[in-house]
This record gives C-alpha cells, sequence and structure tokens, in this order.
C-alpha cells in the first residue's frame, strides 16, 4: 500500500444538518491516515454551519451561497490536494475501513474504484439491500465499451465512488447545466479515460429518507419525470463523448437501457400528459423493455422473466394494479416477501 497517496474526501451539504455529523465522523475515522476532509456547505438555512465550526481546523470548511450540485462539486474539488478524489453525500457515511480497501487494488492507470453501497433507513437501519441492486456484479475494465453499447453500465450513486484527480482535472469544472446532475456528468465520461475497477462488498451508507432528491422512498410522477428528462441529457452526453473520441454511437442506445425503459414506462403510466417524451406509446415501451432485457441486460434468465412480466403488467393494466409493480420494483422494502421467495424458488430449481 503507497501511505504517499492522499485521498481527498468532500463532503457536499445542503440542510442536511441531522445527518452531516456521522458523514463527517466516517471521512475523519478512516483506518487509512492520508486523508483531507472538505467540507462544502452550500448555502445551508439549517445548523449545518454551526456543526461544521465545530470541527475546526479538523476539516477544509467551505462556504458559499446555494448553487446546487455542480457548485459544490467545483469548490470542493478545486481546493482539493487528493490523488484520489470521493464526492460523499453528506446523508451518506463511509466505513471505516473504506479508502484502505480502495487504496490497497489502486492504481495510477485506473479511471475510478466503485464500491456497493449499504442501503439504510433515516436512522441507519439496514433496509436488507444494497446499491445497485440485485446480483449483477459491478462493472469493471473498459466500462466505455458497455455505455456505447447498452447505454450504461452497472455503477453506484456518487458515495460509492473513488475517482482518479488527473481524470477529473479533464472535466472540470461541471457547467451550470448539470448542476442538478453533477454525478451522472462524472458517471457517465470517467470511465473513457481508463479503466474500471470494482469491490464487490459494500463500502458505506446510502440512506433513504424523505428529502433526498433521487431515493424514492415513496413512488411519484414527478420523480419518475425528472429521471426520464435526467436520462434525455445524459444520453446527449454519451452521444458527445462518442463523437469527441470518434466511437461508433448506435442509433437506438435510448432503447437498449432496462433502468431508463422502467423510468419511460413509469413516467408515461403515472402522468401521460405530463411525461416528457411525447412520442412514447405503452406497447413500443413494453416491446422495447422486453427487448432490451433479453438482448441487452446480463440478468439471468429468471430475472429476464419476472421483468418480462413487470413490463406486460404495468403497461396494459389498469393503473390501480399497474401501481403495486411500479412501488415494488423501485422502493423494494414495500415488496411482498412471496416475489422474493418465488424468484428464489426458481433459481433453486433450475440448477
Amino acid at each position: 500500500m503507497d501511505r504517499k497517496l492522499i485521498v481527498s474526501i468532500i463532503i457536499n451539504n445542503y440542510n442536511y444538518d441531522r445527518f452531516l455529523s456521522q458523514a463527517i465522523d466516517s471521512a475523519l475515522n478512516q483506518t487509512y491516515p492520508q486523508i483531507e476532509v472538505i467540507v462544502v456547505d452550500d448555502g445551508s438555512t439549517d445548523n449545518s454551519r454551526e456543526i461544521i465550526a465545530g470541527y475546526a481546523d479538523r476539516i477544509l470548511p467551505i462556504l458559499q451561497p446555494n448553487g446546487k450540485q455542480a457548485a459544490a462539486f467545483n469548490s470542493g474539488f478545486a481546493k482539493s490536494k487528493g490523488d484520489m478524489i470521493i464526492f460523499l453525500d453528506s446523508d451518506d457515511y463511509l466505513f471505516p475501513h473504506t479508502v484502505e480497501r480502495i487504496v490497497s487494488i489502486w492504481s495510477p492507470e485506473l479511471a475510478k474504484v466503485h464500491y456497493r453501497l449499504q442501503v439504510v433507513d433515516i436512522i441507519g437501519r439496514s433496509l436488507g439491500y444494497s446499491l445497485p441492486q440485485g446480483t449483477s456484479p459491478l462493472s469493471q475494465g473498459e466500462v466505455w465499451k458497455s455505455i456505447l453499447d447498452k447505454g450504461g453500465y452497472v455503477s453506484t450513486p456518487t458515495s460509492g465512488n473513488a475517482l482518479n484527480r488527473h481524470v477529473l482535472e479533464k472535466l472540470f469544472p461541471i457547467p451550470d447545466a448539470y448542476k442538478l446532475t453533477a454525478d451522472d456528468y462524472l458517471s457517465f465520461q470517467v470511465p473513457f479515460y481508463g479503466n474500471v475497477a470494482a469491490i464487490k462488498e459494500a463500502l458505506g451508507a446510502y440512506r433513504i429518507h424523505n428529502s433526498n432528491q433521487w431515493a424514492l422512498s415513496t413512488v411519484t410522477a414527478k420523480h419518475f419525470q425528472r429521471f426520464v428528462r435526467h436520462d434525455l441529457q445524459n444520453f446527449g452526453l454519451i452521444t458527445q463523448k462518442a463523437e469527441e473520441f470518434a466511437y461508433d454511437c448506435p442509433s437506438d442506445l435510448d432503447q437498449r437501457s432496462i433502468g431508463r425503459l422502467w423510468s419511460r414506462m413509469i413516467s408515461l403510466r403515472l402522468d401521460p400528459q405530463e411525461h416528457p417524451i411525447a412520442d412514447d406509446r405503452r406497447f413500443n415501451l413494453i416491446y422495447y423493455g422486453i427487448r432490451s432485457l433479453w438482448k441487452y441486460s446480463d440478468f439471468n434468465w429468471q430475472k429476464r422473466l419476472f421483468y418480462s412480466i413487470w413490463f406486460l403488467w404495468v403497461g396494459l393494466l389498469p393503473l390501480p394494479l399497474a401501481t403495486p409493480a411500479i412501488a415494488w420494483l423501485y422502493a423494494p422494502q414495500y415488496r411482498p416477501k412471496f416475489i422474493d421467495w418465488s424468484v428464489n424458488k426458481i433459481r433453486a430449481l433450475t440448477k
């Protein structure tokens, strides 16, 4: 292990005073010693700045007006010195050995290392699953090929990534167009600059609560409309990156990503008038979804079958009957036990 490697943990915070101390403590209490902890408070109006002040010179504070996620990332990165950067959301936290485990496999040629995150509730109790959901391994190696083939890759949220500083220097500052989606601005571009390494175990916690922007504790049309607009922006970014590197980009890329098709189907069903893609139709999305599952996904055949049924169920049944299936997909804590039991039973019978 190279003890000269410096790791910067940049915590971006906005009005999360009830979680902030746990995030900061988790960064300061790493078993790896070469750490700098930067806390960017993006215009909080709660008690966050009093909490930050209490850490004195143990952290580097940046206090700024509210500029959203990209502004917080930009400010934190500009002040950082680390060879490796972890952007930690202030409602998440790292486990004590996280950085030591990452450094043990790090090499300067890697664009990033990513790792799973255990999903917890508002008081830190495990909800019994991790991100990404399911058994598919995190993507590794030449991940850019998967992005151009499938429109994405198996990855983790912001707090589950350790990024190479030399790569980030090519991408910062993050433009204002991505002020709310700076994490995806990085996630879809970083793999084009080097290989990705993956750690299979969870090295941090991802908290679900009523205030976070992307995690779902309830299912609403506005959530999924935002997801769809977000995905459209990401596909534009992928196309731009493919042109920059002179790579071929398939014209039907937006029909290959199963996660994006889930969001489109749900958005269309919950509120067709406000759905961001005017040309979407339920039968088309059923076809695209099943095609994506069997042609482009890495799921085993049991999951492909179940998710194919999901598209038929959500796409064809009346909305009151479709809504439970929507909730069970994106909020597994509400999923009836018999669904998981059925999947496991089929898997056991077919071994």
